[in-house]
């Protein structure tokens, strides 16, 4: 059978074969998974994976694109310099776990380390910050980063589809062989410091989304979550991905994945839903899905930000000195902020033309309110931000030349590198706080404003601020944002809506003191209980309640490539095995067999329901041994398996899942006696379900009805199907029938009495 385009070719993909993989310096310790056996990720994937480890340390593994270093040369010695980034969001996260728990960084660097350095970086990484660098070559790099995340990945998940040449690229499959053999190279380093039966993996991130399905391809029980910080599309964006069910596969070979809002977590269900058929619910307060026997969770959390690390720059006496400042800049103005990286996505020049309707509308505000903009550097050069940024400025100057005078500049755009304590102190002076962006996963901006807005002690004094004094903040936040569900006192805003977000606008700065007060303590209240280290360590206690039947089970690996998946199942299952059934068979001399139809006679897949001749004879043969009583036990109708296995004449047939039964072609059917009145009461309701359900259909049974909704659509129909069993219990409460729920069907059986004697 020949494989589809999509997925040919990756085993050879995986191990290195398609792509020109140097591999990576081996600068690291390897780990002791037995007592006198070394793991090494050069071999094969079957390795025990059952075997408990010797090492105990309880340890978690961070993995994402970028480890939370900086490092320049230093020119004169061309040594490499490398310091920790304290603004990272991985390195923060370390305070949500307990002191004791060891954590190891694994990604990749911003810079590019020359192949013969490699290994003496590495080890240095390791022994100084705990970190391995995975060394991506350069051509990879460019394809995996700039290419698929950067002109595939992220556009497909912010909304934007390239609909023409002139708005993004196509699919490129090359680029998607770089994000595979990417992953793969993360796996590898992994695979080096990994002890998979004691460690805990955490993925971040869109560029690692494959990686779970290496990791679990080696180690079948291995610990692992990933949280995705950007938006998750909706199934009508999703599935225009050429590559949709192989990312999907990916992620589910996680234990916990997590998602900022439920938007995003819904949004990836539905995917799962319509793309894999695969269904999810609650269990005891938590969102699961079932993927082949193993439950994969699902957690929705924002993130949050350092307390600690915003309140140490509130502190300084630059940050002070910089709100006196601004103070004075502004004195008997209102000020207005947005801190928004230069991108199509941030919505900066709606923000403007919103600003410039106030400004028109409410011509008392000229002269007295300003709307000062920081603009952080771009993260890419594209024409997309070239645009973007051309008609900021051009906005913006517009205002200006319109209503600004000598002494009054109505929009300050501030488009350098601002340090942190100049941030802070516009965080801290500013009455009102706007995130206008059109798409973002989360943005912690608001967040840092309300903890500014609430000052610090030092920061109250140095101002000759009361301490109890009372403190405001109000927020503009766009409805698109991931931090927007969090902020239940902010004003909400569509973006696109220019005069609902003016109007908001001169809301929030016309607000009373008092609601200001009560809207600001609210959010302070959920922002500081709500950090950066809270959702660390709900993350990492939610992954440890995932994992903590991974033994209870057996497991086994099946699927080629990307399409590897773990199958779970009960530790009692014992797996088939013919050389038993063969030999139990030889040594019988009465044996009964009993065979379904659709799956086992016939394909399930099948469109043509009759059996095919070979089938057929090996039925007869069956049936010819005078030892052997076969039947075939079916939901099908009797005249329809009479007629497909009218060939076997001694077969058995049990029809209608046995509500049907003869015991060879010749034999009369004999059936259950019951009351079957109640059919009348329900083909009306079925019918009436099937009108406004396109895609559904009713099956008439003699002794059954059954309601299909397979071919509808995965939501609508299992809305309604739900809908359909409520309606039928009602009806039929006084009735001699069963309803039932079945995968995609709804089914109404007469009930069955037996009577014993």
């Amino acid at each position: 059978m020949m494989a589809s385009k999509s997925c040919g070719n990756f085993l050879g993909l995986a191990s290195g074969e398609l792509l020109d993989v140097p591999q990576t310096p081996r600068g690291l310790p390897r780990v002791m998974t037995l007592p006198g056996i070394i793991s090494d990720s050069n071999l094969s994937s079957d390795v025990d994976s059952d075997s408990k480890s010797s090492f105990c340390c309880e340890r978690i593994i961070i993995v994402a694109n970028m480890l939370p270093l900086h490092a320049k040369k230093d020119n004169g010695t061309s040594k490499w310099r490398f310091s920790l980034d304290e603004d990272s969001l991985l390195l923060q996260l370390k305070d949500g776990f307990p002191p004791e728990t060891e954590v190891i960084y694994v990604g990749s660097l911003k810079v590019e380390i020359e192949a013969y350095e490699q290994e003496e970086v590495a080890q240095r990484l390791l022994d100084e910050f705990k970190c391995v660098p995975t060394f991506l070559p350069h051509d990879i790099h460019k394809k995996f980063y700039y290419g698929f995340c950067k002109q595939q990945l992220w556009p497909l998940f912010h909304y934007l589809l390239p609909m023409c040449s002139d708005h993004g690229d196509r699919f490129d499959r090359q680029l998607w062989q770089a994000y595979v053999c990417a992953n793969k190279l993360f796996a590898d380093r992994i695979m080096e410091v990994v002890n998979p039966e004691d460690d805990f993996i955490w993925v971040h991130d869109y560029h690692l989304m494959v990686l779970p399905t290496f990791l679990r391809k080696r180690y079948n029980r291995v610990k692992l979550g990933f949280f995705l910080h950007s938006p998750f599309p909706s199934s009508e964006i999703y599935r225009t991905l050429p590559v949709r069910d192989e990312i999907l596969k990916g992620l589910l070979n996680s234990d916990l994945i997590g998602f900022h809002t439920f938007d995003y977590a819904r949004h990836f269900l539905s995917c799962c839903g319509r793309m894999l058929g695969l269904d999810y619910g609650s269990k005891r307060g938590h969102i699961g899905l079932d993927y082949f026997g193993r439950t994969v969770y699902i957690k929705i959390l924002p993130v949050g930000i350092h307390m600690g690390r915003l309140e140490s720059v509130l502190d300084l006496p630059s940050t002070f000195n910089k709100v006196k400042e601004i103070r004075e800049q502004f004195k008997d103005k209102k000020l207005i902020l947005g801190v928004d990286d230069m991108d199509i996505f941030k919505g900066i020049s709606l923000k403007l033309l919103a600003f410039e309707q106030l400004l028109q509308l409410q011509t008392e505000l000229q002269g007295k309110l300003v709307l000062v903009q920081i603009v952080n550097p771009a993260r890419s050069s594209g024409k997309d931000v070239q645009e973007a940024k051309r008609e900021t400025y051009t906005t913006a100057k517009r205002i200006n030349e319109i209503y600004g005078s000598p002494d009054y500049e109505p929009v300050i755009l501030i488009d350098r590198h601002a340090p942190r304590y100049e941030k802070t102190a516009y965080y801290a002076a500013a009455e009102c706080c706007i995130v206008n962006a059109v798409r973002d996963g989360m943005n912690l901006v608001p967040y840092k404003y309300i903890v500014c807005r609430q000052g610090s002690f030092a920061m109250d004094e140095a101002l000759g601020v009361k301490l109890d004094s009372a403190r405001t903040s109000m927020l503009v936040v766009s409805e698109f944002i991931g931090c927007s569900p969090s902020l239940s006192g902010a004003i909400r805003v569509n973006p696109w809506d220019i005069d609902s977000v003016a109007e908001a606008m001169n809301m929030a700065i016309t607000m009373p003191d008092a609601e200001k007060q009560l809207r600001h303590e609210k959010h302070y209240r959920y922002v500081s209980s709500h950090d950066v280290a809270y959702w660390a360590r709900s993350f990492i206690q939610d992954l440890e309640r995932a994992c903590k039947n991974h033994y209870d089970k057996r497991c086994w690996g099946i699927g080629l490539g990307l399409g590897f998946r773990v199958i779970s199942l009960s530790p009692s299952f014992r797996k088939l095995s013919v050389h038993h059934i063969v030999s139990a068979y030889k040594r019988t001399s009465r044996r009964a067999i009993f065979l379904d139809y659709d799956g086992t006679v016939v394909p399930q897949s099948s469109i043509v329901s009759s059996p095919s001749p070979e089938v057929v004879n090996v039925l007869d043969a069956l049936c010819n041994d005078s030892n052997n009583t076969v039947f075939i036990v079916s939901g099908r109708g009797r005249s329809s398996l009479s007629d497909w296995l009218a060939p076997c004449e001694i077969l058995g047939l049990a029809a209608e899942h046995g509500y049907f039964m003869r015991l060879n072609k010749n034999a009369d059917w004999e059936s259950l006696a019951s009351d079957l009145d109640w059919k009348a009461i329900v083909e009306p309701i079925m019918k009436l379900y099937t009108e406004a359900t396109d895609g559904s259909s009713i099956e008439i049974k003699e002794s059954a009805l059954v309601w299909h909704h397979q071919d509808a659509d995965p939501d609508f129909g299992s809305c309604q199907a739900k809908e359909l069993l409520d309606h039928l219990e009602n009806v039929l409460a006084n009735e001699p029938a069963v309803v039932r729920r079945g995968q995609h069907i709804v089914e109404v059986k007469p009930q069955i009495i037996i009577h014993r004697e």
